[in-house]
């Protein structure tokens, strides 16, 4: 079980690479959309399910790494990367600008510096949640961010 556990909540053990693991996981991220997405073509209702589940089976996960490293939202936790950038795609319609590859490239840019910066109600989540649901839902809220921001850039476009 912690094996699964480490894999499961670093991504395929992306969060143990030294250097920037939020950034690789964020990468990471968009790699697997791209292939449900695009690769898999899987419809709205089984992506909105599989977040779903992801959601529930993370916070439990996360938990369990808490108690089993002895540490709270530790840097190798990436897995609400992929939750923060999951829920940017359920919206992936709305946000579309132009091509794939710039709209990968601005989600990116936006999540990172929502995720960085966490701007209300992320900072709050992230500081007074000691869980699963605190670690998961700021990265939530950063992807939330990167939607509106898109969704008003689509607008002015």
């Amino acid at each position: 079980m912690k094996n699964f556990t480490k894999f499961f909540v670093s991504v395929f053990f992306i969060g143990y690479i030294k250097f920037a693991p939020g950034t690789w996981g964020t990468l990471i991220s968009l790699l697997i959309m791209y292939i449900l997405i695009n690769v898999l073509s899987l419809p709205f209702i089984i992506l909105a399910i599989i977040f779903t589940f992801l959601f529930f089976i993370s916070n439990y996960l996360i938990n369990y790494f808490t108690l089993i490293t002895n540490s709270h939202d530790s840097k190798n936790i990436v897995i609400d990367e992929l939750l923060g950038v999951f829920i940017i795609f359920l919206f992936y319609d709305l946000i579309f600008l132009f091509n794939d590859i710039l709209t990968y490239l601005l989600i990116f840019i936006l999540f990172r510096f929502f995720d960085i910066f966490k701007i209300f109600p992320a900072n709050f989540f992230d500081k007074h949640y000691k869980n699963g649901f605190g670690v998961i839902l700021d990265d939530i809220i950063a992807g939330l961010y990167t939607v509106l921001t898109l969704i008003i850039l689509n607008a002015f476009i």
